[in-house]
């Protein structure tokens, strides 16, 4: 079945200077996306208020997490989201996995872990928090109804790291695959097939990709992925693994003409999450 793709122009969950240029972002995709297959999520434009729960702009981001779950309750299939900050995926995530029936990984492509709580996290963004609340620790109007488990978890370009992430990745045992493990594709498919998984979500932050291939983003890590790589670690995941939804996050461009010089990189990154894949199964002895 063909994807829906579902806009989340989300930016209160960022922390950076840019965080409204996120708006733009989702706004520069959407032009290039069949208009037939997209849906829109409504974003109001305050920034909200913390209540007390260490996370700035939450009510916003609660706001917006109803927003999207009406509309993903309304779409039938696989759904790719674009974002907004990364922490639309608190909503993408979990219809995917109650959607798809199936056991699934969570292959998250970040510079960042996203493993801080309100406790740990130096900015208070929620979008450096968002697979910590996936994973069932954060304020409790923002936790799934079933939280993934760190099993599932397979995080992927990761190089940027608080010492309390790290020690969460430690004590929770997460499986993590460097960019330097990432130059061949097959590391990120042994490591989804040690969690047992026989589905996947793929969560691309876009700043996974070194600021040499895309340029739009808040947070720009040194020593990332090439477009091109990137596009071969999904290819090769999806040939072993039904993908089950998908999210692209964080582009937030500076300028019109800026959006336009990372778009075609973004569009290989869509194109590789939604054209038709043969399956390659799993050899046996």
């Amino acid at each position: 079945m063909p994807a829906t793709f579902v806009i989340v122009p989300q930016w209160q969950g960022s922390g950076s200077s840019r965080a409204m240029r996120l708006v733009d972002g989702a706004s520069a995709i959407q032009g290039d996306l069949p208009a037939a297959a997209t849906r829109v999520v409504d974003v109001p434009m305050g920034a909200g208020e913390s209540q007390g729960t260490g996370v700035l702009r939450y009510t916003a981001i609660q706001s917006v997490l109803a927003n999207q779950r009406r509309v993903l309750g309304a779409t039938v299939g696989p759904v790719v989201t674009i974002g907004g900050d990364c922490g639309v995926e608190l909503g993408a995530v979990p219809h995917a996995l109650e959607s798809s029936g199936e056991s699934v990984a969570v292959v998250w492509f970040d510079a960042h872990g996203d493993l801080n709580s309100p406790e740990t996290s130096p900015s208070h963004a929620f979008h450096g928090m968002v697979l910590r609340a996936l994973l069932g620790d954060g304020p409790d109007a923002l936790l799934p109804s079933v939280p993934l488990s760190s099993t599932r978890v397979v995080l992927a370009g990761t190089r940027s790291l608080d010492d309390d992430e790290a020690a969460y990745i430690e004590s929770a045992g997460l499986r993590v695959v460097s960019v330097a493990e990432l130059q061949e594709p097959e590391a990120v498919v042994e490591a989804v097939l040690q969690t047992g998984a026989s589905s996947v979500y793929i969560h691309v932050d876009l700043d996974v990709i070194d600021p040499a291939g895309i340029d739009g983003v808040g947070y720009p890590e040194p020593f990332g992925l090439t477009v091109q790589q990137l596009v071969q670690a999904i290819s090769a995941i999806r040939a072993r693994f039904a993908l089950v939804g998908a999210g692209i996050t964080e582009f937030a461009p500076s300028t019109p003409e800026s959006a336009s010089d990372d778009l075609p990189g973004i569009l290989r990154i869509i194109s590789a999450l939604t054209r038709p894949v043969p399956r390659q199964e799993e050899s046996t002895p």
